[in-house]
């Protein structure tokens, strides 16, 4: 079993994801802004945490990537999850918002 060591990085003051959306990052760089080594931003796509938008010699990730990312990595902090069962949270996280959003769009109607 591979450990990751990571950490949280405070001190380059994190730029909202929104001001970032329509910037794309390589590894090196999307590591960066996370606060994550890029062995760790790589788990989060074997994990399928982080969509595999790499062409043949580079990956690459948007913006939007950094709140999935961020997300990913207080979830792994606080329950100290695996990769795996961040995975299956942020996909129950998402069935549940998306079923609440169900259920206000009935009551509208």
């Amino acid at each position: 079993m591979t450990t990751i060591q990571y950490q949280e990085n405070f001190s380059h003051g994190s730029i909202p994801s929104e001001i970032m959306d329509d910037r794309t990052f390589d590894l090196i760089h999307f590591s960066e802004v996370c606060g994550q080594s890029p062995e760790w931003v790589m788990q989060l796509i074997e994990h399928g945490i982080l969509p595999d938008r790499s062409t043949t010699q580079t990956s690459f990730f948007l913006g939007e990537d950094i709140s999935c990312a961020q997300r990913a990595y207080r979830l792994q902090r606080d329950f100290d999850a695996s990769f795996s069962a961040v995975a299956m949270m942020l996909d129950l996280i998402d069935e549940v918002q998306e079923l609440r959003r169900e259920i206000k769009h009935l009551h509208f109607k």
